[in-house]
């Protein structure tokens, strides 16, 4: 495996083949099985290292160990566009018997260069609309997985962030302009933003430079605060972007867990690495013959409010009782 070493595999799972079911463990496929994955984080994303772990663990619980009776081959996030679809026709050429794909940057590349090959997503928000699958209960075709939000959804981070900070009036919406769900989604927010009297002033991630220059100038008034949307983009300019909303003071509300234990203010959104371990098992059911087109696009099944005490702190913010009450994690 490229990103994490076979043998770091085997520390990290330590004893815990020992305590596998012995229905699981006597699984031993008559030849070795390979599996592909092509994560859409860089290799030293260390939450990226956690949700491939989490996605290996789950194979394992299901009888399929790296290395004995099936083999984990991993690309990871190229520094562009091209890169990535070079990953994704390095993974085709392994002629693997399904394939792990994480985001739609991910699926988009791994459906040009097959409609045969088993693919299995998660973090995709609009499956149908982005032409990946023909319908959430019978996606057709080579595809299927997890989806991560429904837009609507995205209606309740401009919510969070009012509810949070009342005194807001102008919100910048930070979006991947490479993932086909940014329009679509920024509209969502927008729609909703409107009807809470928030100016939405789009930022368009691209390169550490242009974030630092548009979030600068949009801090520059008062009333200010972000809405960090999901994206390969967003995701690998993390810490620069919770770095600025300290330094500019712009409460901020995010979709992933990750941001707000890395010192953003607030999260709400699906347990991503839950989704990595979700899809272990249609990959163990695909491994057993069934096929991606008759296993139906899953939705979470809950999100999670995450709040970060310590940031409140720091933007002199007291996090209103209605919030607290409804968190489901609060990192002090």
């Amino acid at each position: 495996m490229l990103g994490i070493k076979r043998r770091q595999f085997i520390a990290l799972l330590g004893g815990a083949a020992a305590a596998w079911p012995l229905a699981a463990r006597a699984q031993e496929p008559n030849r070795m099985r390979r599996i592909g994955v092509l994560m859409p984080l860089a290799a030293n994303d260390t939450e990226g290292q956690s949700r491939l772990i989490g996605f290996v663990q789950a194979m394992a619980q299901s009888g399929w160990i790296d290395g004995r009776n099936v083999r984990i081959d991993t690309r990871w996030r190229g520094t562009d566009a091209d890169g990535h679809r070079k990953n994704a026709t390095e993974l085709i050429a392994l002629a693997p018997d399904a394939i792990l794909a994480g985001g739609s940057i991910s699926v988009s590349a791994l459906q040009q260069a097959t409609r045969t090959i088993p693919i299995v997503f998660v973090g995709v928000v609009d499956p149908v609309g982005s032409g990946f699958v023909d319908s959430l209960s019978r996606p057709g075709h080579n595809t299927t997985g997890f989806m991560l939000f429904e837009y609507s959804l995205s209606g309740k981070l401009p919510e969070l962030l009012k509810e949070f900070v009342p005194s807001i009036t102008r919100v910048a919406v930070l979006r991947d302009v490479t993932n086909p769900a940014a329009g679509p989604q920024f509209g969502a927010i927008q729609t909703v933003a409107a009807s809470l009297g928030l100016e939405v002033i789009p930022i368009s991630v691209r390169d550490e430079s242009e974030i630092e220059r548009a979030v600068a100038g949009f801090a520059a008034s008062p009333n200010s605060g972000l809405i960090v949307t999901g994206g390969a983009s967003n995701t690998s300019h993390r810490q620069l972007i919770i770095t600025l909303a300290q330094r500019h003071r712009l409460p901020a509300v995010y979709s992933d867990r990750v941001d707000v234990a890395n010192g953003g203010l607030v999260s709400y959104g699906p347990n991503r690495s839950d989704q990595y371990r979700r899809a272990a098992g249609y990959v163990d059911r695909i491994l057993k013959g069934e096929k991606p087109s008759d296993l139906p696009v899953q939705a979470p099944t809950r999100y999670e409010l995450v709040i970060n005490l310590k940031a409140a702190k720091a933007l002199g913010l007291t996090v209103p009782d209605s919030l607290l009450a409804r968190a489901d994690e609060v990192i002090e």
